[in-house]
């Protein structure tokens, strides 16, 4: 069974940059057919989608986090990072990795971890 754990810094400063690492076991991130992805949940608010990387490694982002957001991968690891910039306490949410085998279609999530950026 496939499972997936996200790790962080869990608080940072404004403006520095955040890395959030989703490990994966049971599956390969280079498996055919699903995609990798990052999605947020805002307090008091529904879920956000950040981005996702293929199954070849080809990322895509939410026009919103586009200029700020980069998704990679470490195969040996069966890792995939989220690195987010220019961050500020607005960020402040629970940060969930997820696997989906169609954009938006996602089976199998993280228990999130929890990003406080501080003023």
């Amino acid at each position: 069974q496939v499972q997936l754990r996200e790790s962080g810094p869990g608080l940072v400063k404004p403006s520095q940059p955040v890395s959030l690492t989703c490990s994966v076991s049971g599956d390969s991130i280079t498996h055919d057919k699903y995609y990798w992805s990052w999605i947020r949940q805002p307090p008091g608010k529904g879920l956000e989608w950040i981005g996702n990387l293929d199954y070849t490694g080809i990322s895509y982002y939410s026009l919103s986090f586009k200029s700020r957001t980069s998704i990679s991968s470490d195969a040996s690891k069966n890792h995939f990072t989220l690195q987010l910039n220019a961050v500020t306490p607005e960020d402040t949410d629970v940060y969930y990795c997820a696997r989906a085998r169609s954009l938006g279609k996602f089976e199998t999530w993280g228990e999130g971890t929890k990003v406080t950026v501080y003023s």
